[in-house]
């Protein structure tokens, strides 16, 4: 694993960018990693995903489907899209401090 900078930090992350330890994640990390994913600022909704998803994955140790997620933020997949461009899962959840998912979130 390397370590890179993330929110002032010094945190492993894996081939792709996830962070190694999500107890370490905190939002100036979550600012850093956006930016790794072309976000530049997040919004009310863009926190209201990542939350979304940091206590689901935390609480059930997995990430939830695609549907679940659209239906339990009333946000359509179109407009996770728009806010995270690589997708729920790489960029959403790499923005979360989560494990890269399995599944198909």
């Amino acid at each position: 694993m390397a370590t890179i900078e993330l929110g002032g930090k010094m945190l492993e992350v894996d081939e792709d960018g996830f962070i190694a330890d999500p107890s370490l994640w905190d939002e100036k990390v979550a600012l850093s990693l956006a930016k790794t994913e072309g976000v530049d600022d997040l919004s009310e909704t863009h926190w209201k995903l990542v939350n979304y998803l940091r206590d689901d994955v935390l609480k059930d140790k997995i990430a939830p489907m695609i549907r679940k997620l659209c239906k339990d933020t009333g946000l359509p997949l179109k407009q996770i899209y728009e806010l995270f461009p690589s997708g729920p899962a790489k960029g959403a959840c790499k923005v979360a401090g989560l494990p890269k998912p399995t599944g198909c979130v």
